[in-house]
């Protein structure tokens, strides 16, 4: 049986299992046990494998898992041409699940891992992972557009990703992220002033070069500075279905939208992430959750380079 052995740590960094990578993650050079199998149930990696390029296995131990491994994880599922999945997670003992669909895969991961995620972002922000293809063969719409805008420019932003945001009206919800590696937090590069209605009137300006975890609401910072952070080291675009309570003075704003991040190389090291976000409607009103701005002629400020 062909069997290739990835692991990923809580970092999100994917590494091969007898790699001297990671033997320094695991504080050993010459382990005399299964260090794997330790750094899975102790030190929140995931163990990856491919057998004979037909089913994908995963281990984890839920209660240890760090969201950066669990998006890069998500990320390499939907990307895979394998539709066989074994999932074996560590809850008191050992158990294992067979799925048959990348996205059920991943939604079962997400759903083992929700609970300790949930506590710590104080149950306000639920992600549900899309697979990302889907936009290319779907009808037009602000995210199908801009994910096509990336296609064609092969993942390499320049001026043209601005003209072509304003030419099909997509400007306003747009917001663009800078990453620089190794490690460096994202940092705000442009804000659409479609955003006002949950960020002040003008945060869009003032918050240009200014950390994406020091929103206002530093736990929704915090968190969706991860997802930022992911899709610039894996270079792979992220859709996804999110739900967030984010406190604003007066109160708490809830807001159920459909979001596209997709990486872009630059002429430096800095990759560019771009968010360009959709209101999804819900169950408890008729209406899309977040609310268009009042005007359709966006205010931007120039990017910091």
């Amino acid at each position: 049986m062909n069997r290739l052995t990835m692991l990923v740590s809580a970092e999100g960094t994917w590494m091969l299992e007898d790699s001297p990578e990671f033997r320094a993650a695991l504080g050993d050079p010459e382990p005399d046990y299964d260090g794997a199998a330790f750094a899975v149930k102790n030190l929140g990696f995931i163990r990856f494998q491919i057998l004979d390029n037909s089913i994908i296995e995963i281990d984890l131990h839920p209660r240890n898992v760090e969201i950066p491994a669990l998006l890069a994880v998500q990320q390499q599922l939907l990307t895979s041409h394998i539709k066989l999945f074994r999932l074996k997670y560590f809850d008191v003992s050992w158990k294992s699940e067979i799925i048959c669909s990348a996205e059920l895969a991943v939604a079962r991961l997400s759903e083992l891992c929700a609970r300790i995620f949930a506590l710590s972002a104080e149950d306000r922000f639920l992600v549900e992972p899309q697979d990302y293809l889907r936009l290319f063969e779907s009808e037009q719409g602000p995210l199908q557009l801009m994910a096509q805008k990336w296609r064609m420019s092969f993942g390499h932003f320049d001026p043209s990703v601005i003209s072509f945001a304003i030419k099909n009206d997509l400007l306003s919800r747009l917001i663009i992220v800078g990453v620089k590696p190794p490690g460096a937090e994202p940092v705000f590069r442009f804000i659409g002033d479609g955003h006002n209605n949950w960020l002040d009137d003008n945060y869009h300006v003032n918050a240009i070069g200014g950390k994406v975890q020091d929103q206002p609401d530093k736990t929704y910072g915090q968190w969706v500075s991860q997802f930022y952070k992911s899709v610039a080291s894996t270079g792979q675009p992220r859709y996804d279905y999110v739900t967030a309570s984010i406190q604003r003075p007066p109160g708490t704003y809830t807001t159920h939208y459909e979001r596209l991040l997709l990486p872009w190389k630059t002429p430096s090291d800095e990759v560019l992430v771009t968010l360009s976000s959709r209101g999804l409607a819900t169950d408890a009103v008729d209406k899309p959750a977040v609310i268009e701005p009042e005007s359709s002629v966006a205010r931007y400020s120039a990017m910091s380079s």
